[in-house]
């Protein structure tokens, strides 16, 4: 008979089981769990980290989402819940939401290309992370970032090809698709030296890094079709900067205060050192500079 009841799996223990066996209905409820749990001991950064993952799961898919709306209960907690507790979490004291608001504010007082730089010279320093992330299948768009920083900066000296600015949109579409993908959330990861493995889904935080990545090449490919046609062009978007940070990373692995993470200070002083290079009288060529040392940078070490 005692068989017959068996031991109650922790969330951490759902949570593999779920990926094994691909139950994206399962793992939004056991990162809803876990989500739930940190906030209320208190743990913010774990809450932002787990109720952020329970929602990209079950928006990422029709399917997933018509699930948990069969079941009233889990409509309530997941469906609303979720989304009213990361409300909440938006206007708590943490890296999360101070680092974005901070770079808002430092951006009102540069021009468009300053902001645009600022931004271009974040997307570099993910090239490295991106080719490696590349390689699994449905990610291979991370792995075509170094590829887009050339074109995108060669388009502010002179106009690109249209088959460039096709291949740029392409790129586009393909980041934006990937957080709906089951590649992004099924658990692949790669081996960081000296660390902990880094997975594909550590990428959803900070609003999601491949949907900011969306965000800036759309905004650079309407600037781009703006300029040829004499239009208005869009105004320039700071909410790149900041995505290098990969908190999710840090928080999944067992970090305490954020801020004390080397890689996040090391990170931190380059976003700022960067802000402080678009304020001065940059030329092509120091970004170019700048632009090949990021290219090569291991974030994560």
């Amino acid at each position: 008979m005692l068989g017959l009841f068996g031991k109650k799996k922790s969330p951490e223990e759902r949570l593999e089981d779920c990926r094994k066996k691909g139950d994206w209905d399962g793992l939004a409820r056991a990162y809803y769990d876990l989500g739930t749990a940190a906030m209320d001991r208190g743990d913010l950064n774990q809450a932002v980290l787990w109720l952020h993952r329970a929602d990209t799961v079950y928006s990422a898919s029709d399917d997933v989402y018509e699930k948990a709306g069969e079941k009233r209960l889990f409509r309530e907690e997941i469906v609303s819940g979720c989304s009213e507790r990361i409300g909440t979490l938006e206007d708590a004291p943490l890296l999360y939401n101070d680092v974005p608001a901070e770079v808002d504010e430092k951006a009102e007082e540069l021009n468009d290309v300053q902001i645009r730089v600022w931004g271009l010279l974040s997307i570099a320093r993910l090239v490295k992370l991106g080719e490696r992330l590349g390689r699994f299948p449905g990610c291979e768009a991370l792995g075509k970032l170094g590829w887009a920083v050339e074109i995108m900066f060669k388009s502010f000296q002179e106009p690109i090809t249209q088959e460039e600015y096709g291949q740029l949109m392409d790129l586009c579409n393909d980041l934006y698709d990937l957080g709906d993908s089951e590649a992004f959330y099924a658990g692949d990861e790669i081996d960081i030296p000296g660390g902990a493995p880094f997975q594909v889904f550590d990428l959803n935080g900070m609003m999601g890094v491949h949907l900011e990545l969306n965000g800036y090449l759309d905004n650079h490919l309407r600037l781009l079709s703006a300029l040829s046609q004499d239009q208005e062009p869009p105004a320039a978007e700071s909410s790149m900067v900041g995505c290098t940070l990969l908190p999710d990373y840090y928080v999944r692995t067992g970090a305490g205060k954020l801020e004390d993470v080397p890689q996040i200070k090391a990170e931190l002083e380059r976003i700022w050192d960067d802000y402080e290079f678009v304020c001065s009288q940059i030329t092509w060529q120091a970004v170019a500079q700048r632009l090949d040392g990021y290219r090569t940078l291991d974030i994560l070490q």
